[in-house]
């Protein structure tokens, strides 16, 4: 079997050893309940240790650690954020909800959802490079706007918004604003008390921790409803056992990405993003600086992104022709139509993304096979011939 070289990292990313190492005691040793009320001593251990990496989570975002509320993942703390602002404040401001045309699905099918229970959504348009226009956002805010939700950074070409201004905007119009950062946090800088956000949704297996673990940062006095019911763990909106060894993963794995890590991601980046614009009939999607460091999405004339894909894994190589969860799906890249593209350039599309263990040769191993696959895919192609 060939050796797989995996260029998904935006799909999930290889568990770090040091960040199963940290989990392991909460799995094996001391696994009792997070709670000190009944006493005894391994449950107020597993509430020290969840108390912990709450508290260095959200020191890295500038939080307190009373302010990370834990989930299962991305998809429920967006989910929380976006219903819950709902449930608090729909009967009580107003039912307009501010988003764009580019979200990841939590939170795009979440304000659709709204919509069926009566609420207005305005989708913001996004420009040809994935971004929006911050006039147009100031412009959407009206008396009955709850709360604005723009992604940090998107899921499929990588464009970073300006989540300082948009947070300015909303300040000053005196609305909640959410970013959902599930690509961005940790690699992407961010600091609440700089950034005026109200809700912030983070994961870990984008960074090299656990699967089933992320959290919904809720600045101090935000109203927000309890989207599910049963006990009052999380203080009080998030109920379910808590999962101690995914908070402690996650901790220790936002703990391990480091500048210096992502600035090589980004070299590695930078330098396949190069070598395939020089591929004729090649166009990068997104922006050309203000994108996530890994990132790199690339249309290809003429040839099916699909058809890349499964050539390039039978040479070894993991990508993926959008995001993770609109990869199996045979309809056009909702992000790339909105940036302007055609259907032949949605489903041309391609998208490469670097992690902890990607290593500098994987770039020209890339390059070289994929521009065989590409010659060869046009060569068969009655579209890509003479091209």
């Amino acid at each position: 079997m060939t050796e797989l070289t995996y260029l998904d990292n935006a799909a999930t990313t290889r568990l770090d050893e040091r960040v199963l190492e940290a989990m392991r005691p909460y799995l094996f040793e001391t696994y009792a309940v997070a709670t000190s009320q009944f006493g005894y001593s391994p449950g107020i251990e597993a509430k020290d240790a969840l108390d912990s990496a709450r508290a260095k989570i959200a020191e890295r975002m500038g939080a307190s650690a009373e302010e990370l509320v834990f989930t299962s993942g991305s998809t429920e703390a967006s989910n929380l954020a976006v219903k819950g602002v709902s449930m608090a404040l729909g009967e009580k401001k107003g039912r307009h909800i501010v988003t764009t045309r580019v979200e990841d699905f939590p939170v795009l099918y979440s304000a659709r959802a709204l919509q069926k229970q009566g609420f207005e959504v305005t989708f913001l348009e996004v420009d040809e490079l994935g971004r929006i226009d911050l006039n147009q956002l100031e412009q959407s805010i009206t008396d009955a706007t709850i709360l604005v939700s723009v992604q940090s950074a998107n899921q499929e070409i990588g464009t970073l918004q300006d989540v300082a201004e948009i947070g300015n905007i909303c300040r000053n119009k005196g609305v909640l604003f959410h970013t959902d950062a599930t690509h961005s946090f940790p690699r992407v800088p961010l600091d609440v008390n700089i950034a005026p956000v109200d809700l912030v949704t983070v994961t870990a297996h984008l960074a090299h921790g656990p699967k089933g673990i992320g959290g919904l940062y809720v600045r101090q006095g935000t109203p927000l409803g309890k989207w599910m019911d049963g006990g009052f763990q999380e203080f009080n909106l998030r109920p379910g056992e808590e999962n101690i060894p995914g908070a402690v993963g996650f901790a220790r794995a936002v703990e391990l990405v480091t500048p210096e890590e992502t600035a090589r991601l980004q070299s590695m980046r930078d330098r396949l993003v190069d070598r395939l614009l020089q591929v004729p009939n090649s166009q990068l999607n997104g922006h050309p600086t203000w994108r996530l460091p890994h990132n790199a999405n690339i249309s290809f004339r003429f040839v099916e992104g699909e058809s890349i894909l499964l050539h390039l894994d039978m040479r070894g190589f993991a990508v993926s022709t959008g995001s993770a969860c609109f990869s199996r799906s045979l309809e056009a890249s909702h992000v790339i139509l909105a940036i302007g593209g055609n259907h032949e350039r949605a489903h041309g599309s391609v998208r490469f993304t670097f992690g902890r263990f990607n290593k500098d040769e994987d770039v020209d191993a890339l390059v070289q096979a994929i521009t065989d696959v590409i010659a060869r895919l046009r060569e068969i192609s009655p579209l890509g011939k003479g091209e």
